[in-house]
């Protein structure tokens, strides 16, 4: 069995060949291992591009002829408010044209035994979220005789987030060095300083109060605890992947993010790519669109080539093109033409678009230069 694998190593990669060792029976003849190495070589055959082919039109035709069929829709977790998904042809725009601020940031974060299986996954998901002081508030009252603020909070808001008083009051005390405070049961008071006691600046201070941070990750402004594939996980809206990895319960190997430029900041260029294949692979899956992955790939690749995430826009990939007529083909030709004219730029006429634009044969298929060497296969 292991001579057939050699004698195919010299027509299949290593990695298709690993991949039927890991499938095939352990009590398999020969002959049957055969029929299948030879209609994997078929396959593989098949699958290859020939020189000259147009990959990036036939992948362009490939994502954007699905893309018209989108809809303009948004995912939403039953029973949590703010817990919405962009989903569809507005999110496959977001990831392509590299927008930097997302519409729902929102990341799913993997525990370590015994959390996964849902040991105090409520209290935990609590404390990732970012609470403000508004959220464990009932009231808050405005004393203007005596220049004073009384905040009436839940008491039971506060145990569920797993905090206490002197958090909360060491926050404000951090926020408004200028107020005294003083506990009573359940009430704190704040008092102004005989400079600050104007109505109107007591009014302000009171709005002031209710932004005041008092634990949890930033950023990270709704959580929902799911299970999924019988583990449970957190699923968060808003996102803060380094300080969420700092956590001693995260499993930090699968932890993930839909903001592509967080991912590429803490895991560098490759995940970010990688990044972008996923998640316009959900949304397709998600559509009902059936789109080759490779398609795919070879968008992020041209988005992620030049090591930081360009999007397929003027300002990204467009701008990098060496043509000056695949430049002004895209969008704002006159400026393009203009620039190039000033610094005497010279187009060499290496691609499909500017050779189309000149009536000209195209340099692909037939229109492609004569190959003068062959490659020989290690």
């Amino acid at each position: 069995m292991s001579r057939l694998f050699k004698k195919y190593e010299e027509v299949l990669p290593i990695r298709v060949i690993d991949d039927i060792k890991d499938n095939i029976p352990d009590k398999i003849t020969d002959a049957r291992l055969k029929q299948i190495l030879d209609k994997a070589v078929l396959q593989y055959e098949s699958m290859k591009v020939m020189p000259g082919e147009s990959v990036g039109i036939v992948g362009a035709e490939s994502i954007g002829e699905p893309g018209t069929q989108m809809t303009l829709n948004t995912f939403h977790f039953a029973g949590v408010a703010e817990m919405n998904v962009t989903m569809g042809l507005p999110r496959i725009i977001e990831i392509l044209d590299g927008k930097k601020n997302i519409q729902t940031p929102m990341m799913e974060i993997y525990l370590k035994k015994p959390y996964s299986q849902g040991k105090d996954i409520k209290k935990i998901a609590l404390s990732i979220k970012e609470t403000k002081l508004d959220e464990i508030v009932l009231e808050i009252m405005v004393n203007i005789a005596e220049s004073k603020i009384e905040l009436v909070f839940d008491e039971q808001k506060i145990e569920s987030i797993g905090t206490d008083y002197s958090i909360i009051q060491k926050a404000i005390k951090s926020s408004f060095k200028n107020l005294a405070i003083s506990k009573k049961g359940n009430v704190i008071s704040l008092k102004m300083s005989e400079k600050e006691k104007e109505i109107n600046e007591l009014f302000k201070t009171k709005e002031k109060i209710k932004d005041i941070y008092i634990q949890g990750v930033k950023g990270i402004k709704q959580v929902l605890p799911i299970k999924k594939d019988g583990e449970f996980l957190i699923v968060t809206a808003g996102t803060n992947m380094k300080k969420v990895m700092e956590l001693d319960y995260v499993d930090k190997t699968r932890i993930m993010s839909n903001d592509i430029f967080e991912i590429a900041n803490i895991f560098g260029i490759e995940a970010a790519r990688q990044a972008v294949i996923n998640e316009v692979y959900k949304v397709i899956q998600n559509q009902g669109l059936n789109v080759d992955i490779r398609h795919l790939m070879l968008v992020s690749d041209t988005m992620c080539a030049s090591g930081t995430i360009k999007g397929v826009t003027r300002y990204g990939v467009v701008k990098e093109k060496a043509s000056v007529l695949a430049r002004a083909s895209f969008e704002t030709p006159i400026k393009h033409i203009f620039n190039a004219s000033q610094i005497g730029e010279i187009d060499n006429l290496s691609s499909v678009v500017e050779n189309v634009m000149l009536n000209q044969p195209v340099p692909v298929g037939t229109g492609l230069p004569g190959l003068i060497t062959k490659v020989k296969r290690d």
